[in-house]
């Protein structure tokens, strides 16, 4: 019974609603057209009749001025106008009342659309999804782009790097890396002309956008963070097409094939910026405030932030949101992709925000390593440089990037056992 009185009271709360929204319509409509009011004695007919009459004096007399004519062309681009910003205002309300039928219901729903209810099973047997389904590929969203990764993309997986003229050094050291280790599947995506023409003369695929001027005007003159935050917009296609995207920045040097070594369980699959295995895998760390007494200490979670110049995208509706939320926050304010990346990935829903359900994963921080675990710790450490053999190798914390990727690939490929040690473990 109390379900059947919701149900009833949410079906005559729309019915209200809907008269409401109608009612609006109407008022606005009149207010166009009769804008004097019905019962004025001195209001003038109404704007059709005025148009229709006018229209056939316009006919009839061969003296009608030009500046009548324009006058009533100019009032009937007027009033369509109005016209059109009404029904827009009207499909708008619409929206925002389904959505505030929805709202209350959509995790039911949600929840009803994964499949059949199951029971639980015994203690300790219980696992939850982690795993979100694939989406169905769009070959018409860009079927250029569909037929250049169905040439180079393995078993639906690609690595994807963008790289414009003021990279075109390091993206050299990454491509060798890339043929040393017989990657196939790799593609750069030019941000302009010159890259193009580089991957064609080294015959590294590629794929040239076509112009879009807000990624272009980036694309062609940006640095290396610049570029960095334009793959949230450009990444959504390979996820809409179907394919795994494993994107990687240009001063990243590759030691093994990275496919060999991912889960492929998660949404997100990303490096750390963390150095051990508190910051990359997270941590309880507990906050002192003496004035409280007996409640001074407060337990919080932190961990290091995920690298957003090295993660893999599946194709799921979580990883294509994440793009979309990270490229609309980018569009609208001058700030760092990583730190919004990170918040998107992160932050919990609470009053008045909505949290992105993505499911993520932490890579291996010594299969994947940053410059600053390398630097700072397996230099260092006899047993770690001798035995641990990374997958690739990142230089985010050092402003000297092209140098010190050439250094990794003299340690690691050409065994040069001193091509780490002249550099300080920070940035002078």
């Amino acid at each position: 019974m109390a379900g059947r009185r919701d149900r009833s009271q949410q079906l005559r709360g729309s019915r209200i609603a809907i008269a409401i929204l109608i009612g609006i319509f109407i008022g606005c409509v009149c207010a166009v057209l009769f804008p004097n009011g019905f019962f004025n004695s001195n209001s003038s007919l109404s704007a059709n009749e005025r148009l229709s009459k006018s229209s056939n004096k316009v006919g009839s007399s061969a003296c009608e001025s030009p500046e009548r004519v324009k006058m009533l062309k100019s009032d009937f681009v007027s009033l369509s106008e109005k016209n059109a910003e009404l029904k827009k205002q009207i499909r708008e309300l619409t929206q925002k009342l389904q959505l505030a039928e929805q709202g209350s219901d959509s995790a039911r729903k949600q929840v009803l659309a994964l499949g059949t209810q199951i029971k639980a099973g015994p203690f300790g047997t219980v696992k939850s999804l982690r795993t979100n389904p694939t989406i169905l590929p769009d070959e018409s969203v860009n079927p250029r782009l569909a037929k250049i990764l169905e040439e180079i993309a393995v078993d639906k997986e690609v690595i994807v790097a963008l790289a414009n003229a003021n990279v075109k050094a390091m993206l050299e050291v990454q491509i060798a890396s890339i043929k040393r280790v017989g990657i196939t599947n790799y593609l750069v995506v030019a941000l302009d002309d010159y890259i193009e023409n580089f991957c064609k003369e080294n015959d590294v695929a590629y794929y040239k956008r076509d112009s879009d001027k807000d990624v272009d005007t980036v694309g062609k003159t940006g640095g290396n963070h610049a570029v960095s935050g334009l793959k949230f917009r450009v990444l959504r296609e390979f996820l809409q097409l179907g394919y795994c995207v494993l994107l990687s920045d240009v001063d990243i040097v590759f030691l093994q094939n990275p496919f060999s070594h991912l889960y492929r369980d998660s949404d997100v699959e990303s490096m750390s910026d963390g150095h051990d295995n508190h910051t990359a895998y997270g941590f309880n760390d507990v906050f002192d405030e003496p004035s409280m007494g007996w409640a001074r200490y407060a337990h919080t979670m932190r961990i290091w932030v995920f690298n957003s110049g090295f993660f893999y995208l599946r194709p799921t509706i979580p990883a294509i949101e994440l793009l979309d939320r990270v490229a609309d926050r980018l569009s609208k304010a001058k700030v760092w992709d990583q730190a919004v990346f990170n918040e998107e990935l992160f932050y919990p829903s609470h009053p008045e925000y909505i949290a992105l359900h993505a499911s993520k994963r932490v890579m291996d921080m010594y299969e994947f390593m940053n410059s600053k675990v390398l630097f700072k710790t397996v230099r260092k450490n006899h047993e770690l440089k001798k035995k641990v053999k990374p997958v690739i190798v990142h230089v985010n914390y050092h402003p000297d990037k092209l140098y010190r990727m050439q250094a990794v690939v003299e340690f690691y490929v050409n065994g040069k056992q001193d091509a780490l040690d002249s550099f300080p473990d920070g940035s002078e």
